[in-house]
């Protein structure tokens, strides 16, 4: 756009990117003043199973975009949850607040529930806290608990601050547990609650700006 002598500053058409700005005043795109940003939105979604985090896909599998409620503004979603793991998903209207939200830095604790079949003691789950190294790729401390146990078959908390690409799942068969349910019940702050699949719930004003002041 730049190139193309699209865009203006104070009636000057500015011919770099590397032009600094202090505020959007007097800048037009098409001879058209850029609007201000809009004010950071949050929602949690409460996302079933079944659903792909994304936009669309290829194959033709239903995403999170098709049961969305129509009169939302435009959102995208804060990390992912795999197409068969449910639970609270956070969308944000921001870019940069959701890349930050992202971060391992930012210290923001995920936590989940799994439902496993399998042994496992809760020895070995406690030393996910040093981490654990799988096929090359390194996982951070993990913060694991068995929950309960009936037989071979129980339910395993996990808090963590990566959120890898399938982290959990693949930490939970490395113990040679099989997973059959996996909820995401909580992100920072917010928790998925008594809310139902598919529910969607807007963060008020004051406790996104007061979580905001929490972020590393």
């Amino acid at each position: 756009m730049i190139t193309d002598g699209r865009i203006a500053n104070e009636g000057s058409v500015v011919e770099t990117p590397a032009t600094i700005l202090t505020s959007l005043r007097g800048v037009t795109v098409d001879g058209k003043p850029v609007r201000a940003p809009a004010a950071t939105r949050l929602f949690l979604y409460h996302k079933p199973a079944g659903l792909l985090t994304a936009a669309n896909d290829p194959g033709g599998r239903p995403t999170i975009y098709d049961r969305l409620p129509r009169d939302l503004p435009r959102l995208v979603p804060v990390g992912r949850l795999d197409l068969n793991t449910e639970g609270l998903l956070l969308l944000t209207n921001d870019g940069e607040f959701k890349r930050q939200l992202e971060l391992p830095s930012s210290g923001v604790v995920r936590s989940y529930r799994a439902r496993v079949f399998g042994d496992v003691s809760q020895e070995q789950l406690e030393e996910l806290i040093h981490g654990v190294e799988i096929e090359g790729m390194r996982y951070g401390s993990i913060d694991a608990n068995l929950e309960r146990r009936t037989g071979r078959n129980g339910w395993v908390e996990m808090r963590l601050t990566e959120g890898k690409n399938r982290e959990v799942r693949r930490v939970l068969e490395f113990l040679g547990l099989q997973v059959s349910r996996l909820i995401r019940t909580s992100y920072g702050p917010f928790e998925l609650g008594g809310a139902s699949p598919g529910n969607v719930e807007e963060v008020p004003q004051h406790d996104l700006v007061a979580f905001r002041k929490t972020l590393k």
